[in-house]
């Protein structure tokens, strides 16, 4: 972010986590953001070493946005007895949570926020995001496993949308879907004949599990935020 400098006043709140650039647009028209106390206006710039201040009662709340990896056996939500969640499992602020969910047996990505606007935008099925899925299985794919399962399958009188298969190895494949009905991909492999043995979400929107090991996460920020807030509508 050093090398941005000067860098426009909506971005930098952008970056900083305080605010979209549209909000941050907003907050400034109404003048609630200071630059060295002085009323900041639309097109002004930040240089490195200024003071940049909310004023007015404007929401100076940081949203933190982490990529965690779920490892197999924790919980996302509302766990029983003897069981672990994900808030148990991680050091991060309390307000901080997961949006969205993966099964018990299932590992990988999972997105950290305390964004509440997040929720909706990412998981309403108004709108189609892609989540990818790496999926290994008990029994050998059949040769049409690809051209029936992207074209949709009937699992309990529900046929899914359209998604699109890569086929990995003999019993192994990716998928990429733009919905997340319950336990889908399971569904989908069981109405193929077979049997979901390994499952992990791999990447959702821009965001990828690359490099982040079972049980850690690392912050989402700079241009990798910004374009995913762009994704959901939200930049």
């Amino acid at each position: 972010m050093e090398n941005e400098y000067p860098m426009r006043i909506n971005k930098y709140l952008a970056h900083e986590g305080i605010s979209t650039r549209r909000g941050a647009d907003e907050m400034i028209a109404r003048g609630k953001v200071l630059i060295n106390g002085r009323v900041a206006l639309l097109g002004d710039k930040v240089q490195k070493g200024d003071k940049v201040e909310m004023r007015g009662g404007g929401s100076t709340k940081k949203y933190l946005y982490f990529a965690y990896h779920k490892p197999v056996g924790v919980i996302t939500h509302s766990p029983q007895m003897g069981e672990k969640d994900i808030k148990q499992s991680v050091s991060l602020p309390k307000d901080v949570f997961p949006v969205g969910r993966l099964d018990k047996d299932s590992s990988g990505l999972i997105i950290l926020t305390n964004d509440g606007r997040v929720t909706d935008r990412l998981l309403s099925p108004n709108y189609e995001h892609d989540k990818e899925y790496r999926v290994r299985v008990s029994e050998p794919l059949r040769e049409s496993f690809k051209k029936v399962m992207e074209a949709g399958v009937n699992i309990e009188g529900y046929l899914t949308a359209p998604c699109v298969v890569r086929k990995t190895g003999p019993k192994s494949f990716n998928i990429t879907l733009t919905e997340g009905k319950k336990h889908q991909i399971r569904r989908m492999v069981s109405a193929m004949h077979n049997t979901v043995q390994e499952l992990e979400r791999v990447r959702i929107l821009n965001i990828r599990l690359d490099g982040i090991e079972p049980g850690e996460w690392r912050a989402i920020e700079g241009d990798e935020l910004a374009t995913f807030l762009a994704h959901i509508g939200m930049k």
